[in-house]
């Protein structure tokens, strides 16, 4: 390891400027790391301490996202953070409550108005598509644009 802060230092650092995933953490310090077993000791003790949790990732991440991007997407970003399966299928409720009046604030935004026509439709469809909502969501939202309720 090179002169500087350690790995516990420079994991501290990270941690204290927002949440990281386990997986996230340990591809920041790795090359700063002498060997494995010291990168995965200095995780292994952050997890005990409560510093590195992957439940309080989650609700960050689900916390900032939600009122921009659909289901879809926001599970797709927390398993490319490696968060365990089991904690993304407990929080995907949560996330599916709000789903619509997200994928409607989302589409107020940036349209406003109702699709005029096919083409039209197609088109902010495609758009709500890429923000990660789902289809029935956005159909519904396309559909009803000035209804606040199903």
């Amino acid at each position: 390891m090179t002169s500087g802060p350690s790995l516990k230092t420079r994991a501290l650092g990270y941690l204290g400027r927002r949440e990281h995933s386990r997986l996230e953490l340990e591809r920041k310090l790795a090359p700063h790391a002498e060997t494995s077993e010291d990168l995965s000791s200095v995780l292994d003790m952050l997890e005990q301490r409560g510093f590195l949790s992957a439940t309080r990732m989650v609700e960050q991440v689900i916390h900032m996202r939600k009122n921009r991007f659909g289901s879809q997407r926001i599970v797709h970003e927390l398993r490319e953070k490696g968060i365990a399966e089991n904690l993304i299928i407990a929080a995907l409720p949560n996330i599916k409550e709000t789903e619509q009046d997200g994928a409607r604030e989302v589409w107020r935004k940036k349209f406003g108005a109702a699709p005029a026509d096919a083409k039209e439709f197609a088109r902010q469809m495609r758009f709500l598509l890429g923000r990660g909502f789902t289809a029935e969501v956005i159909r519904h939202v396309l559909r009803r644009p000035d209804k606040d309720e199903a």
